[in-house]
């Protein structure tokens, strides 16, 4: 099929065609028939990076009356940085109609602009939630007349806490409007609002439901916790043509895991919610230029990126809910290409790789860490491919060939070979000639956890017996999405000690309270007095488990506290990289 045969109009036509467009990836070959043809809402499922924009925007571009000067269409994004990518997509889609107006709106941007914007009505919004409820509570947006309504990656927009935002904005659209709901999988929010807010939906499916990309290859290394960090170099340096996302659990992780790979030489930043918008904007785009190799950032500043060609993400740390994994690993294999999601785990996590197996119906490879002499090998290669490809410039060193000649003059090839490689890769192979195997032998790791574990139980048998227990609370709640699993994930994070005993734990909506051995109390609290919009501190009123046995108390020590972060490490490798101090931090940091 060629999208000739699509009944789209000529100039969407001439304006795709010139943008290189011939035939329709799958998921615009279902759905912009469907919408050209159907009158029913649509709950399109497809992975990111698919063409989805195309697949409701040629349709309602299509459809759009240029000769009516109201709000026809509305599209609902996640991120200032979606909503603009959509923008300026539909922008060139329709560049050969004339008449039509095409409006973002976004938070990040000064709101005089935007209401300067829309003094002339646009026949298209494309908005993120906050902003468009300002500008309609302004009386500047109105609702009441559009025809289209498209909510782009649904799923995003519901885990970003969207959803009464959401429904806010579907109150003021009416009720003859048909709705297109696109999402990378089908949880069960999804699809409470689209049996409340959609009419006799039809389904579109590319690939299977809550499924990863196809083109992704999948796979693990197991390590210890506290050498995460050594094993992600070893990752990169694996991969010398890397271009991926490093995904970490909080921001400070995310500036801690960033900070050591600039520090190491490697051309990596950090992307958290502590950037302001103009330093959000500068990293995006020398990430998208690729004059930075690595972004390490949060699941939260990572939502709605679109950058073409990933070869890699990796999961500094797997995230708690399988379906933020699938929206990971979305990010690389896109457009028909091939990728690699990476993960890096302790041997207590291996159940979660089963979950997500399990939910993928992909299977997963565990893969040694690499050693030294594998990475030199693969650097050494590299190098010598990047020298037969260089494109020389004749003209330009041509007057230098001469003396150079005569300085190599009476050096075999041979010679000038081993020595160029010498050269360029000495540096390498001192750095990596006494690296330590980072693997964890199965049965060594096997023994630790049972032992491990025999010591948790006796260990928490003697305490229960005599320790007195302290009720703390931390200022997370519901409101923050806390559960049980969570709040012992950020314990551990924060304090890097999985000794520390966790006893009941009671979620409200902006507290969690939960009980420690009293001997331990200082140490969670001080830990928690440098982590950031994080604070712990003895509950009011606190009582010991001692006065409540009455109450049975579930006991959470040594689940799931293998977490660490990228700080102290104290046995950790020496940078071989050689670091120009002098050079600004926006230069582009060499590699060799």
């Amino acid at each position: 099929m060629t999208f000739k045969e699509l009944n789209l109009k000529d100039g969407i036509l001439s304006a795709i065609e010139e943008l290189g467009y011939e035939q329709p990836m799958p998921v615009q070959e279902q759905v912009i028939p469907f919408m050209l043809t159907q009158s029913a809402d649509l709950v399109a499922l497809a992975q990111t990076g698919t063409g989805k924009t195309a697949a409701f925007g040629l349709p309602i571009l299509n459809m759009i009356d240029v000769n009516r000067n109201q709000v026809q269409a509305l599209v609902l994004a996640p991120t200032r940085e979606l909503c603009i990518q959509i923008s300026n997509d539909l922008k060139g889609y329709s560049k050969n109609l004339d008449g039509l107006r095409i409006v973002p709106v976004y938070g990040g941007e000064d709101i005089r602009v935007q209401l300067r914007q829309l003094d002339q009505a646009p026949q298209i919004i494309v908005a993120t939630p906050g902003r468009l409820i300002d500008l309609i509570e302004r009386g500047k947006i109105k609702l009441q007349n559009i025809n289209f309504l498209v909510l782009d990656e649904a799923d995003e927009m519901l885990n970003m806490g969207f959803k009464e935002d959401i429904e806010k904005i579907l109150e003021q659209t009416p009720e003859n409007r048909r709705t297109t709901l696109f999402s990378a999988t089908m949880p069960a929010e999804i699809q409470r609002i689209a049996r409340q807010y959609m009419h006799d939906y039809e389904e579109i499916t590319v690939g299977s439901r809550n499924a990863g990309t196809e083109n992704v290859e999948h796979i693990y290394y197991v390590s210890q916790a506290r050498q995460r960090y050594l094993v992600l170099k070893r990752i990169v340096d694996l991969n010398p043509d890397i271009y991926g996302i490093v995904f970490c659990r909080t921001r400070q992780e995310t500036k801690e895991v960033a900070d050591k790979l600039m520090h190491d030489g490697y051309n990596a930043d950090a992307l958290h919610g502590d950037l302001s918008q103009a330093q959000r904007d500068t990293v995006m785009q020398k990430f998208r230029i690729r004059n930075i190799q690595l972004l390490v950032a949060t699941d939260v500043a990572a939502r709605g990126l679109d950058v073409s060609d990933l070869t890699h993400v990796i999961n500094y740390n797997l995230p708690d809910d399988v379906e933020i994994y699938t929206h990971r690993s979305g990010r690389t294999g896109r457009a028909n290409k091939t990728g690699v999601s990476v993960s890096i785990i302790h041997s207590k996590e291996k159940f979660k790789i089963k979950d997500i197996e399990r939910m993928l119906k992909r299977k997963f490879e565990q893969q040694q860490i690499p050693n030294g002499l594998e990475v030199c090998k693969k650097q050494l290669f590299f190098m010598i491919e990047r020298m037969q490809n260089v494109e020389v410039n004749e003209e330009q060193i041509a007057p230098y060939m001469s003396q150079i000649m005569k300085q190599m003059e009476g050096l075999p090839k041979e010679e000038i070979i081993k020595r160029f490689v010498s050269l360029e890769f000495n540096r390498f192979l001192d750095y990596y000639k006494n690296a330590v195997d980072l693997n964890i032998p199965e049965h060594s790791s096997r023994e630790r956890d049972g032992r491990n574990d025999r010591s948790g139980e006796e260990g928490g048998k003697q305490r229960k017996k005599s320790g007195v227990r302290v009720r703390l609370k931390i200022n997370l709640g519901s409101r923050e999405g806390m559960n049980p699993k969570r709040i012992l994930g950020i314990i551990n994070d924060v304090t890097e000690d999985k000794s520390i005993n966790i006893g009941d734990i009671e979620i409200t909506n902006k507290f969690t309270f939960f009980d420690v051995f009293e001997d331990q109390q200082d140490k969670v609290i001080r830990a928690f007095e440098h982590a950031e919009d994080m604070e712990v501190a003895v509950a009011k009123g606190s009582k010991s488990a001692n006065e409540n046995r009455e109450k049975p108390k579930r006991d959470y020590s040594g689940k799931d506290r293998n977490r660490s972060s990228a700080g102290n490490y104290k046995n950790e490798e020496k940078p071989w990289r050689s670091r120009d101090r002098k050079s600004s931090g926006n230069e582009k940091r060499k590699r060799w």
